[in-house]
């Protein structure tokens, strides 16, 4: 499973890019990555593109 680090700070862009902190914390209440501490994230295999573009899409 690999770990992911979140940026420090969003950017706010539309889309929001794949290390965004808000991107992997949608990601975390789907059930599609587990939160290790405060910045580091481990993604549970792999991620369905809509998934993933539907949280960086809100």
């Amino acid at each position: 499973m690999p770990t992911v680090t979140a940026k420090k700070k969003c950017c706010k862009d539309k889309p929001r890019c794949k290390k965004c902190p808000v991107v992997l914390d949608r990601l975390a209440k789907a059930g599609y990555a587990d939160r290790l501490s405060r910045r580091e994230y481990r993604l549970a295999g792999k991620v369905p593109g809509k998934v993933r573009a539907a949280a960086r899409a809100r």
